[in-house]
């Protein structure tokens, strides 16, 4: 497989135009976006696979059921309500709710709890997206603009009470992969590695409401789903010691390594199986129920299957569990059934208009199996795994209708969607409180009736400050938000002293109990 075939959503609004008959955006590696033949082909082929695989997309002037005639009220209502309801006490049903029975009976209708938690991790993901630095000018270009302790701070999610415990980084052994973004500087940060994700963990009080220490694993995703149509012949390659095998370009990213670069001496895989051991192994020896949580979207998703493959088994018996969103099929039947023999829970959030969860594959996949009386197990087959939560872009008054692929695998438009969903064959859940500005955040998918900007999510000025010359420049980094793999180093010694402190704390807890 290409990897250019999987770039990242996040365009300034000069890139992502307006039409909703178009593909929105096709995001090129200078950053120009141009209706080139291979871009109007792409468009003519998605559009063409939309009636092939019957995604129901309607016609831009048909909304149905919109719940508001006078918009001007729905501000007023909106913007003077939380966007979260309290917090649940989940400690006893958290078993359920991590997939210990596929979540059986708590996706139709949708559990309220589990919508939570769905849009929980979703927000994990999401933040990957948020903190990536995409300006091409920058010498920090593919990095995360924040340190790892300042992350949930600067994004809104201390309230979910997770610590971020280490930076994940990636690169890929194919030539040039477009989903990797390059400064234009000859004196960058690293030249062959992107920030790829994250590990945090629960703090005291979250875990004490959701019953258990609750490791995450969050991967950063790419999207712009019209350069997902360049190749569905993707090729498979052995994975572990049985008949499993999966997409050669996603074990690629998850599994380089070079020696002689700063951030990938070590593979992903390598960085995150090491963090996640380092936590398993603290807090089971003091004796506390571990759960481990990987989601991403898009590409991501991809990797935190592959991830869920290696920590099941690493930790048989731990609890995993991984919550995708939009993500691609990984690997063939085999691998399906060693994810299941090792007891991983998977719940894919996909959007039915949404071309890329049907990837790839899109014609010789799960469905097959129908037949395997006659052709035997087909090994080059890519077949999904795990339970699916299926949205529809239709469900929800607040979107524009028309062909908008990139709007269709937005992940703000998943979550606006989950926050929404109530079951299959009831309305938009009226009570839904996420802010629904977010899903404009890199697309144009909201009705204009509610007068929010495309694509508004960028920094201030675009980065640019006015110095007091009164002259504008891009800002140095503070020190503490350059990325160093020395800045790694210590911060690995600053958290064991800090869970040795912890430790003694427990320790000396219990003592007095016992006393």
């Amino acid at each position: 497989m290409a990897l250019s075939t999987m770039i990242h959503t996040h365009l300034p609004p000069a890139l992502s135009g307006g039409g909703m008959n178009r593909i929105s955006a096709v995001f090129v590696h200078q950053g120009v976006a141009s209706d080139t033949k291979l871009n109007r082909g792409a468009r003519r082929l998605a559009e063409s696979l939309t009636t092939l695989l019957n995604l129901n997309i309607e016609p831009l002037c048909s909304r149905k059921n919109l719940q508001y005639s006078n918009w001007d009220s729905f501000d007023d209502e909106k913007h003077n309500t939380p966007t979260t309801s309290p917090k649940e006490m989940i400690a006893d049903k958290w078993r359920e709710l991590h997939g210990s029975s596929d979540w059986e009976k708590l996706l139709d209708p949708l559990h309220p709890w589990l919508r939570r938690e769905i849009v929980k991790y979703g927000e994990f993901a999401q933040a990957t997206y948020d903190a990536f630095d995409f300006d091409s000018f920058s010498e920090y270009c593919g990095s995360c603009r924040y340190n790892r302790n300042k992350l949930f701070e600067k994004l809104g999610l201390s309230k979910n009470g997770y610590k971020v415990t280490k930076y994940i980084y990636a690169m890929s052994a194919i030539e040039m992969p477009q989903w990797l973004e390059r400064s234009r500087l000859m004196d960058t940060w690293s030249k062959d590695s992107n920030w790829m994700g994250y590990v945090a963990v629960s703090d005291d009080e979250e875990t004490r409401r959701i019953g258990r220490r609750d490791i995450v694993v969050a991967w950063r995703g790419t999207v712009a789903p019209s350069e997902w149509y360049e190749d569905f012949q993707r090729n498979l390659e052995p994975i572990g010691i049985g008949d499993a095998k999966v997409e050669h370009g996603f074990l690629s990213i998850y599994t380089s390594k070079n020696e002689f670069t700063r951030y990938n001496k070590s593979s992903a895989s390598e960085q995150v199986m090491k963090e996640v051991t380092k936590l398993v192994q603290f807090y089971q020896g003091q004796g506390e129920e571990v759960s481990l949580t990987i989601t991403g979207h898009s590409l991501g998703g991809a990797l935190a299957l592959l991830n869920a493959y290696e920590a099941a088994v690493n930790f048989p018996g731990l609890a995993v569990s991984v919550v995708s969103f939009g993500a691609p099929r990984v690997g063939n039947s085999a691998f399906r059934a060693e994810l299941d023999d090792l007891g991983v829970k998977t719940l894919r959030v996909v959007v039915k208009q949404d071309l890329v969860p049907r990837m790839p594959g899109i014609v010789f996949n799960e469905s097959l199996q129908r037949f395997d009386d006659i052709t035997g197990t087909l090994e080059w087959v890519y077949t999904h795994v795990g339970a699916e939560l299926k949205l529809d872009v239709s469900s929800s008054p607040y979107l524009k209708r028309g062909f908008n692929p990139l709007g269709f695998h937005s992940l703000e438009t998943y979550l606006h969607l989950v926050d929404g969903y109530l079951s299959a064959e009831s309305a938009f859940r009226s009570s839904a409180r996420r802010d629904v500005t977010l899903v404009n955040k890199a697309c144009d998918m909201l009705v204009d009736e509610l007068r929010i900007p495309q694509c508004w999510y960028q920094l201030a000025n675009k980065g640019l400050v006015c110095n007091k010359h009164g002259r504008w420049v891009k800002p140095r980094r503070e020190p503490e938000d350059i990325p160093s793999p020395t800045g790694e180093q210590a911060h690995d010694l600053s958290l064991r002293i800090e869970m040795q402190e912890s430790y003694k704390c427990c320790m000396q807890a219990k003592n007095l109990a016992i006393c």
